[in-house]
């Protein structure tokens, strides 16, 4: 039996294609599944606007990403018949006022250079593509190819893929610890009971390193990063917005997104905080979003507020996932996505998967393996 450690959008998408391959598999989720970073999300699949500097390591596995994303959203909903709501209407990053243009200039050059098929729209040409937005807007990027899907809906299909696939789920059950014997992982701990497993797949996001009986030279170096988000209401088939939409932000709100839903949702984040484990909202917090926000797109000024929520982004040592074999055999790691854990999930999925069933370790991952950071911390010894 696989064991699957974490039933959020990697943990169960993993296990679904293990079980599509005909594999005893087992998701193991602390409480219910794709109920935390995974529904705490916007569904972004945006590696082109949020490319950044000292990351460009991680762009080509973003971009690989994505590309998969439009055929995955549809094998999920001709699997369960849940539409997750694919959009490709595109990406603009709007800059409000003379210093914000002139910076977000010198991204669009950056952006160029790296060979993102990206626009420069003016203000008068971003209010064409939106009108709703502010009249302050002097510029813009505009990036067709970065899309997004309601996370929600691919939690709940997910879900139901991996179970038709012949997949067992064990909810509100928190693996207690790693058993091995002979240097290897041969068991988890569930209720105080040990689980026998062949293989066992570490994929429990920012809880990853917290796993009892994990040798100390295979922990995973995961954090949580807090993000505070709300959700306000549109009228109904009268969206403000169609793209999603990055504006500025300051403080704990680094850039705001506005991300609409087919349902009426404009989701509107994030925070990025270190809490630790805290995801209690604050007052700061929610007002830095819904200022920037309303300088943004004014007319949400009056939108009803439907849900405010925090969520806990497992963010590794470098801002990079943690994919491959550990050093412990037995062991595989899927964790450390930050803020690309629903981009990176059909990925994830076909290289952990191919992985656990042929022993081959696709070429995208190897900068990612896990032990980039012993061997780093080694060349620095040196």
């Amino acid at each position: 039996m696989i064991a699957i450690i974490g039933g959020g959008i990697c943990g169960l998408s993993i296990g679904w294609r293990l079980a599509q391959a005909g594999r005893p598999v087992t998701v193991f989720e602390r409480g219910e599944a794709g109920m935390a970073a995974t529904w705490a999300s916007a569904g972004m699949l945006a590696p082109q606007a949020e490319a950044e500097h000292a990351e460009e390591a991680l762009l080509p596995l973003a971009m690989q990403g994505r590309a998969m994303w439009a055929g995955f959203a549809a094998e999920l909903a001709a699997c369960t018949g849940i539409d997750v709501d694919y959009r490709g209407e595109g990406t603009l990053v709007v800059a409000l006022d003379r210093d914000e243009r002139e910076a977000l200039e010198h991204r669009y050059e950056y952006l160029r250079g790296l060979g993102l098929p990206v626009d420069w729209l003016s203000g008068r040409e971003a209010r064409e593509n939106e009108p709703a937005l502010a009249r302050t807007v002097v510029g813009a990027i505009r990036s067709a190819a970065d899309h997004q899907v309601d996370n929600r809906r691919v939690a709940r299909a997910l879900r139901a893929a991996f179970l038709k696939a012949g997949g067992t789920l064990r909810e509100h059950a928190e693996v207690e610890g790693l058993v091995t014997a002979a240097d290897r992982a041969s068991a988890v701990v569930v209720a105080g009971e040990e689980v026998a497993a062949e293989t066992v797949v570490l994929a429990a996001g920012a809880w990853s390193r917290n796993l009892k009986g994990l040798p100390d030279a295979v922990r995973p170096p995961v954090r949580p990063l807090k993000g505070q988000m709300v959700a306000l209401r549109m009228a109904a088939g009268a969206p403000l917005i169609r793209h999603v939409v990055w504006g500025p932000g300051r403080s704990i709100v680094p850039g705001i997104y506005l991300a609409p839903k087919s349902d009426g949702r404009l989701v509107v984040g994030a925070t990025v905080e270190e809490a630790g484990f805290d995801t209690q909202l604050t007052a700061g917090g929610l007002f830095e979003l819904l200022r920037h926000c309303w300088a943004t797109l004014p007319a949400s000024y009056d939108l009803v507020v439907d849900e405010v929520w925090a969520g806990l982004r497992p963010t590794s040592r470098d801002d990079a996932p943690i994919l491959g074999p550990a050093a412990l055999d037995g062991l595989v790691v899927a964790t450390g996505h930050h803020r690309n854990g629903i981009l990176l999930a059909p990925l994830t999925a076909a290289t952990i998967s191919r992985y656990i069933l042929t022993g081959a370790i696709d070429d995208a991952i190897r900068p990612f393996l896990p032990d980039r950071f012993r061997r780093a911390e080694s060349a620095a010894g040196r």
